[in-house]
C-alpha cells in the first residue's frame, strides 16, 4: 500500500482476492465473509452510479453500527464518491445543517432515523435510499436487488476525498474535515505499525462509525483483512459475552464504556483470556479508572491521541509504557498522551511558531502524511487550523524530557462528554435563545462516569420566571441530548474582563478543585 496510486477500494479489491470466504465481519453472531460484503458494497456503488452519483459526488448515512454502514463506507471507496457521515444522535436541525452544507445526492438511512431528516427537502439531494424498513424514496434492498456484485468501473484517485466527517467548532457550527484515500491509507499503516495488528486479530467494535476513531480501527484491521466484531451499540453484558464467545483479541473503548464493563461484569485475564489489546481514546481517561483497569485484565492498554482533522494519528502511550510503579517520572506518563507515532511529527509550540522548552505549556501542533485536505466549504478555518503545514489542534500541551505529551488544557473550550466532543458555544446559542435569558456561559465540570458534564452559569433576564428545567427543556429539540446541560445555575452576573469578554476559567476552577488534571 506504498503505492503512489493506491486507495482504499484497493484494500476491499486486496481482500476479495486474497481471502474471499473469510470472515470480514461478525453482527449478531452472523459472520459475513468478505465476498459478502464487498459484493453488497458493489451492488450498491453500481446501483448509485446508474442513478447519476458521480467521482467526487457526496452520499450521506445516518444510522448506528451495522453491515449496511460497513457497505456504504466500501461503496463509496470502491466507486469514488464521498462518504458523509452523520451522528445519530443529533437533533433533527443539526443533521438539517450538516445536510445543507454537505448537499449530499443521496442519503442511506436506517428506517429507524428517517424522522430525524425533517420534512423539507434538502437542496440536491435526489433521493434518500432507507433500510430495515419504509422511507420517503428508494428501498435500500430493492435497489440493491438489481444490480450484480461486480467490481465497479470508476477512476478513483488518491487525492480524492473519500470522508467527509463533521466535528463541533467553536462557532457552534460543525465543520466538515475532508479526508483523502491518501491520508485514510496513511492513518490505516501509521496505526497498524503502532497498534502491532497481525493478520490473527479479531477486532470487536462498538464505538459509532461516524467516528473517526472506529473508522481507523477498521481500516488499520483491514490491510491483513481482519474480521471485526461489529456491535450496533455498547451494552457492556452482551459486549462483554461477545468478547468472550468470538475470542476477540482487540477492541476499542472510552473511558466511560470500559467502566461499564468492569462493573456489568467480573472481567479480568481469566474470563477474558483472548484479549490482548483495549485501546482507549475520544476522551482523556482518569487516572483512577486507567489503574483500575490494569488492575483487573493486566498491560494490555494502548491509548490514541488524535483527532479527525489528523485521520486519527497524533501520539501513542504503549502498553509496556502504562507503569503503576515506580520513579515518579515514569508513573506520570499515565497521565501523558504519550509519544508521536511513527511519521507523525508532534510539537508543542508557542504563538510565534518556535518550539516550547521541556515543561513549557503551548498548542499541540501534528504534522503527517494523514492530515486532512481541510474544511469543507470553509476555506478561512482550513488555513488557519493547517498554517506551516502543521495541524494546530487547539489543545495547550507540555512535553517532558523524553517526548512525552501532556494535554494540560483546551483552548476551544472544548467539553468531552461520554467520548462526545461538545463545544460550549453550541450549547450557549441553544440557552440564550430562550426569553427569559439574559446571558448564559458553558463551562465542564469533572463527572465520575462521563468524564465531564456540561454546566451552564446563567443570568435571568428582569422580569421572567425561569426555572432550570424549563431552561433545559427549552433547548430538547435543538441540540443533541449529551449537548443539554446537566445543570443550569442562575448568578446574578458573570464574570468579566474589561473587553466584555466573559472569564470562564473564574467559573470553571471552582468546580476542578481537588482533580489534579482533567478528567
Amino acid at each position: 500500500m506504498r503505492d503512489a496510486s493506491a486507495t482504499l477500494g484497493d484494500l476491499h479489491r486486496r481482500n476479495l482476492r486474497l481471502r474471499a470466504d473469510a470472515p470480514a465481519l461478525v453482527f449478531e453472531d452472523r459472520p459475513i465473509s468478505h465476498r459478502e460484503l464487498i459484493g453488497e458494497a458493489c451492488r450498491l456503488a453500481n446501483s448509485l452510479m446508474r442513478l447519476g452519483v458521480r467521482r467526487g459526488d457526496r452520499v450521506a448515512i445516518l444510522a448506528e453500527n451495522c453491515p449496511q454502514y460497513m457497505q456504504a463506507y466500501a461503496a463509496g471507496e470502491l466507486a469514488g464518491w464521498t462518504t458523509v457521515t452523520i451522528n445519530y444522535r443529533l437533533a433533527a436541525p443539526e443533521i438539517a445543517y450538516i445536510l445543507g452544507d454537505s448537499r449530499p445526492r443521496f442519503i442511506i438511512v436506517d428506517a429507524t432515523y428517517v424522522d430525524r431528516l425533517g420534512a423539507n427537502r434538502v437542496d440536491g439531494v435526489q433521493n434518500v435510499l432507507t433500510f430495515g424498513g419504509s422511507g420517503p424514496d428508494l428501498s435500500y434492498e430493492e435497489v440493491l436487488g438489481k444490480e450484480e456484485p461486480t467490481l465497479p468501473d470508476a477512476d478513483v484517485r488518491p487525492e480524492d476525498i473519500a470522508h467527509l466527517i463533521y466535528t463541533s467548532g467553536t462557532t457552534g457550527r460543525p465543520k466538515g474535515v475532508m479526508l483523502s484515500h491518501r491520508a485514510q491509507l496513511q492513518s490505516a499503516l501509521i496505526s497498524a505499525i503502532e497498534q502491532c495488528v497481525v493478520p490473527t486479530d479479531r477486532l470487536a467494535l462498538a464505538m459509532p462509525f461516524y467516528h473517526i476513531g472506529a473508522k481507523n480501527l477498521w481500516l488499520c484491521h483491514s490491510l491483513h483483512g481482519c474480521p471485526i466484531v461489529l456491535h450496533r451499540a455498547f451494552r457492556p453484558e452482551a459486549f462483554f459475552r461477545s468478547l468472550r464467545e468470538h475470542a476477540v483479541t482487540a477492541t476499542l473503548l472510552a473511558p466511560t464504556m470500559l467502566n461499564d464493563l468492569l462493573d456489568a461484569e467480573n472481567c479480568n485475564r481469566t474470563t477474558l483470556p483472548s484479549l490482548q489489546k483495549i485501546f482507549y481514546s475520544a476522551a482523556p481517561m482518569p487516572e483512577v479508572l486507567l489503574r483500575r483497569g490494569l488492575g483487573a485484565l493486566g498491560p494490555i492498554f494502548s491509548q490514541m491521541y488524535g483527532m479527525t482533522e489528523s485521520s486519527g494519528p497524533g501520539c501513542v502511550l504503549h502498553w509496556h509504557q502504562h507503569v503503576l510503579d515506580g520513579p515518579p517520572h515514569v508513573t506520570r506518563r499515565l497521565r501523558s498522551a504519550g509519544q508521536p507515532m511513527v511519521d507523525c511529527d508532534v510539537r508543542v509550540a508557542r504563538p510565534d511558531g518556535t518550539v516550547c522548552a521541556v515543561g513549557e505549556p503551548g498548542e499541540i501542533l501534528i504534522r503527517s502524511p494523514a492530515l486532512m485536505t481541510g474544511y469543507w466549504n470553509n476555506h478561512p478555518a482550513t488555513l488557519e487550523t493547517l498554517r506551516g503545514g502543521y495541524l494546530h489542534t487547539g489543545d495547550i500541551g507540555e512535553c517532558d524530557e523524553d517526548g512525552f505529551v501532556f494535554v494540560v488544557d483546551r483552548v476551544k473550550d472544548m467539553i468531552v462528554s461520554g467520548g462526545e466532543n461538545i463545544y460550549s458555544r453550541e450549547v450557549e446559542n441553544a440557552l440564550a435563545s430562550h426569553p427569559g435569558i439574559l446571558e448564559v456561559a458553558v463551562v465542564g465540570a469533572p463527572d465520575p462516569r462521563w468524564g465531564e458534564a456540561v454546566i451552564a452559569f446563567a443570568v435571568k433576564r428582569p422580569g421572567h420566571d425561569v426555572t432550570p428545567d424549563s431552561v433545559i427543556a427549552h433547548c430538547r429539540d435543538m441540540i443533541a441530548s449529551y449537548k443539554r446541560p446537566r445543570e443550569v445555575r442562575f448568578i446574578d452576573a458573570l464574570p468579566k474582563l474589561p473587553n466584555g469578554k466573559i472569564e470562564k476559567f473564574k467559573l470553571r476552577a471552582p468546580l476542578w478543585t481537588g482533580h489534579s488534571r482533567p478528567i
